[in-house]
């Protein structure tokens, strides 16, 4: 038996779930992790924004509006080394992968044409297609819905029969807060936990002291 001092190494992904935030449909755990995230974040305050609402600097109507940006790659060299153990791969390279990736920004074909047969059938009202809930996951400290507001995927690389081998993959993720979501949701409940994460991170953090910053006393 070896031992190694090396921990283990974490993934992050993203968590798929029914609507609403029912069973748990996929796991998609990134190949490679990604080298950067992107945060930005947006402020919502009250009032100054050209609204009849005078503006009122320190108050906050709301959770701020987060997005995540991220690159990631997805490689199928070290597979294809051993077809027979990776079947899938060696018929259709990383294009599975990428599929489900795909499918998160996209109804299903059986939900548009339910809503073709709706629309034939008369329906005055027809709902859209309700997206699943997403979580992204990036350790247990960082679990967020989101929702995932654009793709971008580049294949760099590809088999005899074109199927894609190699691709590099960006992802932009908006947080759903409980203003999108409502505090019953089952996103509204999961965004408050990483919040409430958030906010123990900072209190765990220390403070300088004002001799830091070149002060005696505040002026």
């Amino acid at each position: 038996m070896s031992l190694t001092s090396s921990p283990k190494l974490i993934k992050g992904g993203l968590i798929v779930m029914a609507p609403g935030g029912g069973a748990v449909r996929n796991i998609i755990a990134l190949q490679i992790n990604a080298e950067q995230l992107q945060m930005s974040y947006s402020v919502q305050g009250v009032g100054g924004d050209g609204g009849g609402e005078r503006a009122q600097p320190f108050r906050l109507k709301g959770p701020a509006s987060e997005t995540i940006k991220l690159e990631a790659e997805i490689d199928a060299t070290d597979q294809l080394e051993f077809p027979n153990e990776n079947p899938v791969v060696t018929a259709s390279g990383i294009a599975p992968q990428l599929a489900v990736l795909e499918a998160l920004i996209n109804p299903s074909v059986d939900e548009l044409l339910n809503v073709a047969a709706q629309a034939a059938g008369g329906t005055l009202e027809i709902l859209p297609p309700e997206a699943p809930l997403v979580l992204f996951v990036w350790g247990k400290n960082r679990v967020a819905p989101v929702r995932v507001s654009d793709i971008s995927i580049t294949e760099e690389a590809f088999d005899p029969a074109l199927n894609p081998i190699r691709a590099k993959v960006s992802l932009g993720l908006r947080v759903m807060t409980t203003d999108d979501l409502g505090f019953t949701h089952r996103g509204g409940t999961i965004f408050l936990s990483y919040l409430r994460n958030r906010e123990a991170l900072a209190r765990s953090a220390g403070r300088a002291s004002l001799s830091a910053l070149g002060l005696t006393s505040l002026p």
